[in-house]
C-alpha cells in the first residue's frame, strides 16, 4: 500500500496532498460545498463505500478541513460542515471543475454570483462586479440538458438553483 505522505518534499503541494490527496477527499469536499451535511447523503450521492466515507470524514474533521457536530434531527447521527479550511477550497475546486470541463468531461453545473446572477468566469470571477465571490456567495445551476443522470435525493434536490453551502434538503 503506498504511504500518505510526502516527508521528503519541502513543498506546499506535497503538504496539501496529504490532506486532499486520496481518492473521495475531494468528492467529499465538493459534496459539502454543494451543501450536502449527513453521512447518508454524502454515502447516497458518490457510491462510496461507507467504510471509506467513514475514514475519509474522520481525516477531514482530523484534519481541520470539517467539523462534525451532533445533528439536532436525529438523535445519535451527526452534520459535518466545512471549517474556513475547508471553504478555502473552493478556488481549488472550482479550477479542476473548469479544467475538466474542459479536457476531460463537460460540465454539469453553472456557477453564478448570486448578488447579481452573472456567470463566474474560468477564474471564478464575476466579470460584471470584478469581484471573486466565496462559496457563500456562488449560486449553482444545472447546464441545459445536463445533470439527470442520478437519481439519489442529493441529486435531485439540486435540479433546482442551490447556493452554496446551503444545506441540501433531502
Amino acid at each position: 500500500m503506498l504511504g500518505k505522505d510526502y516527508e521528503r518534499q519541502d513543498c506546499a503541494i506535497a503538504r496539501s496532498l496529504e490532506v486532499i490527496g486520496e481518492r473521495w477527499t475531494m468528492l467529499i469536499v465538493r459534496d459539502a460545498l454543494i451543501g450536502v451535511r449527513r453521512f447518508n447523503d454524502f454515502q447516497a450521492h458518490l457510491d462510496i463505500p461507507k467504510a471509506v466515507l467513514s475514514d475519509r470524514l474522520s481525516g477531514l474533521v482530523e484534519d481541520g478541513l470539517m467539523e462534525r457536530r451532533p445533528d439536532p434531527e436525529h438523535a445519535g447521527r451527526h452534520l459535518y460542515e466545512l471549517t474556513p479550511a475547508g471553504r478555502d477550497l473552493w478556488p481549488v475546486l472550482h479550477s479542476l471543475l473548469v479544467w475538466g470541463g474542459r479536457h476531460r468531461h463537460p460540465n454539469s453545473r453553472v456557477f453564478k454570483h448570486a448578488a447579481c446572477g452573472t456567470r463566474l468566469d474560468d477564474m471564478g470571477v464575476c466579470p460584471r462586479c470584478g469581484s471573486a465571490p466565496g462559496p457563500e456567495d456562488i449560486l449553482m445551476e444545472l447546464s441545459r440538458g445536463r445533470g439527470r443522470l442520478r437519481d439519489d435525493p442529493v441529486a435531485v434536490a439540486l435540479r433546482a438553483p442551490h447556493r452554496l453551502l446551503d444545506p441540501v434538503e433531502t
